[in-house]
């Protein structure tokens, strides 16, 4: 028998290995489960004619951390518009397009709901 540690998250483990002497093919390794990777804002819809056409809404429900862009300000596809907390982790929530941020609908602190309209986009 070998014993090894091992060490996961910072807690460690003593791990006793058993030969049993047989020889077989070797089971497939254990997968850890990939971490989710934060939902980006769904895409919008192509913008209509108008002022805030385009919604920029929140992907899971959460505090509105930190407000990124204002009013008026000229934004590309991927950039970030607003900081959501949400489980202990920060959601960027990004410009679905490249646009100019026609308003901000929320305030830091404010609590939203998945789906509650954060920003609108030209």
């Amino acid at each position: 028998m070998k014993s090894y540690t091992i060490t996961v998250n910072g807690t460690a483990y003593e791990v006793t290995v058993e030969e049993t002497g047989s020889v077989s093919a070797p089971a497939a390794a254990p997968v850890a489960a990939p971490k989710a990777a934060p939902k980006a804002a769904p895409k919008a819809a192509a913008p209509a004619a108008g002022a805030g056409a385009v919604k920029v809404t929140a992907s899971v429900p959460g505090k509105v951390l930190k407000v990124v862009a204002s009013a008026g300000q000229a934004v590309k596809a991927g950039d970030n518009i607003v900081i959501l907390e949400s489980m202990k982790m920060e959601i960027p929530v990004v410009a679905p397009q490249d646009g100019t941020v026609a308003s901000i609908d929320v305030a830091e602190g404010a609590s939203v709901e998945n789906g509650d309209t954060l920003a609108t986009m030209n």
